[in-house]
């Protein structure tokens, strides 16, 4: 059976693939925004990232406070193989859908 996946999913999953063991959200909002030039809230960026983790596509895992004054702790994501799974099945879903088509029909 196949995993659908939202678009906002889609870029969320290949986010934090994309930073390995350094996705976490501050990094993960960053690198949505130089990936697509989207703007994306705190508040929509964890509601997502929480969304995931109740999918099975990602885990969290929370880290020891930062050093220093204040320290907090960061919290992590990383893929799960349900989320992995998803991503390939996303890739050659579209791979599929745009076999064929010609670049230049579109235009």
């Amino acid at each position: 059976m196949q995993t659908l996946l939202t678009r906002l999913e889609e870029m969320y999953l290949l986010v934090i693939w994309e930073l390995k063991d350094n996705a976490y959200g501050v990094s993960i909002r960053k690198q949505l925004y130089t990936r697509t030039g989207r703007q994306v809230s705190y508040g929509g960026l964890y509601f997502t990232l929480d969304q995931l983790v109740k999918k099975g596509l990602a885990e969290k895992t929370e880290s020891k406070p930062t050093g220093g004054r204040g320290g907090r702790r960061r919290f992590y994501y990383l893929l799960t193989p349900a989320g992995n799974k998803a991503l390939r099945e996303v890739y050659a879903h579209q791979n599929r859908l745009w076999n064929g088509i010609d670049d230049m029909a579109i235009n």
